[in-house]
């Protein structure tokens, strides 16, 4: 193995020889600070084409990149306190489970008219209600954001820990609660894709595919989160759903970039909104990106208390 280019346990990253100095948790609340950005950005996009936006859908909008950089705040702030930056991490990505949870509520509310809903109430909801499952991304990245913000003592024992301040037990290790998260958000985008490609009744061949990858794709997170002691075979399964499901993302957003194009010399914005949406297969490559942090092997563990001989020597 050249260990010039490497991750490990042991090693972090390495590339070209050079130690890059990041935890996974690191990375993952990266990521998550990023998301809320491009979430904010997102529905701000979805929301002005109903022409007004009324004034609680403002609350994820402004929300978004205000958490966003609050989280890079207190990734700063972690250099020299990381308790205080567990809280102040911790305090923002509830908040952002809460958005999550009032936008799904406050879509299915619209979904339902005032003599209540008529025909099939699960079609109404998934197909005729704005999308609930898109403020859903809110809670699903707080989620992950809380579990990259605290650590885990003992590697893989499913111990959480916040220093001095609190500690509590789940069934499942860090890495296994990441991948089964990923594996529910994978699905979230899955089921968004197929609802709005159904609109088309998938004449286009191409449809199928991001719906082919994301199945496979999300059996591959949620079987991997539920074993406990996975095999290589199982890593090269699971790591190659997310290779693929990054692919999906890049080919889709081509494919919407070219629906939108109105000719081949012109670009007109409006297609680009109300059109296929661009930035909609990139959620695929984002929930990859997120499945392939959750599985690297370098994690940060607590700070040890050195005991009192120790400091008197």
């Amino acid at each position: 193995m050249n260990k010039n280019w490497a991750i490990s346990r042991e090693t972090g990253i390495v590339v070209a020889g050079w130690q890059v100095p990041v935890t996974r948790g690191q990375l993952m609340m990266l990521m998550v600070a990023v998301n809320l950005m491009f979430l904010g950005l997102d529905i701000y996009l979805a929301h002005v084409m109903d022409g007004t936006i009324r004034p609680y859908e403002w609350i994820p909008i402004i929300f978004g990149p205000v958490a966003g950089v609050m989280l890079l705040i207190a990734g700063v702030i972690s250099l020299r306190h990381r308790t205080a930056a567990i809280a102040l991490a911790v305090i923002v990505l509830g908040i952002s489970i809460v958005v999550g949870l009032l936008g799904a509520f406050f879509h299915v509310q619209r979904a339902i008219p005032p003599n209540g809903l008529q025909g099939d109430p699960l079609l109404v909801l998934l197909v005729f209600a704005p999308p609930v499952l898109g403020p859903l991304t809110f809670s699903l990245v707080g989620v992950l954001g809380v579990i990259a913000a605290v650590y885990e003592d003992p590697p893989d024992s499913g111990h959480m820990v916040v220093p001095g301040v609190v500690g509590w037990t789940v069934p499942f290790s860090k890495t296994q609660q990441y991948c089964i998260w990923v594996g529910l958000g994978i699905l979230a985008t899955l089921l968004s894709s197929v609802l709005d490609h159904g609109r088309f009744n998938f004449e286009n061949l191409w449809v199928w595919l991001p719906t082919v990858v994301g199945v496979f794709a999300t059996a591959a997170a949620i079987t991997y989160g539920l074993t406990r002691t996975p095999s290589r075979s199982d890593t090269i399964v699971y790591v190659g759903a997310m290779f693929a499901l990054v692919l999906v993302g890049l080919i889709g957003l081509l494919l919407h970039v070219d629906t939108n194009l109105a000719t081949r010399q012109e670009i007109v914005i409006m297609r680009f909104l109300r059109g296929a949406p661009f930035l909609a297969p990139l959620l695929f490559a984002d929930m990859a990106g997120l499945g392939l942090v959750a599985v690297l092997p370098i994690e940060e563990l607590p700070p040890r208390r050195k005991p009192d001989n120790a400091k008197q020597g």
